[in-house]
């Protein structure tokens, strides 16, 4: 797909673009795509998957949880154990997210030096121009 396709949404397509950039900024916080990437060998307790998340609050992952089953991304299955068991998985919309956020995480594993670099070059040069 190019840029100029006509489908590729358009600042002007009013409330088109505004749900489509709902869900992005969804799927581009912080936390969702470590949830996302967690969940894609199958359904994981909330505790387990809070472990597997380094520094995410349990806060955090209930709030990032709750969006992602109100959006039909995730699906939380409660056993009622004493205590209450809760599992979380992808559903099948949830794992047609895979390929496109693991795409997302390898470019950025792939390109995090170059940026690193690039961005001490940046800072470098705006430390120049403020003396």
């Amino acid at each position: 797909m190019t840029l100029s396709e006509p489908d590729f949404p358009t600042p002007s397509q009013g409330d088109d673009c505004r749900v489509v950039r709902e869900i992005l900024d969804l799927i581009g916080d912080k936390w969702t795509l470590y949830i996302i990437a967690t969940l894609k060998d199958g359904p994981v307790r909330f505790n387990e998957l809070r472990r597997r998340i380094d520094g995410i609050s349990q806060r955090m992952l209930t709030i990032n949880l709750r969006g992602l089953e109100r959006d039909g991304l995730v699906k939380r299955t409660l056993f009622p154990t004493i205590p209450p068991r809760v599992d979380y998985e992808l559903t099948d919309m949830g794992r047609t997210l895979l390929a496109p956020v693991m795409t997302l995480v390898m470019w950025a594993n792939r390109n995090r030096e170059t940026i690193e670099r690039a961005r001490i070059r940046f800072d470098e040069s705006q430390g120049a121009q403020a003396s």
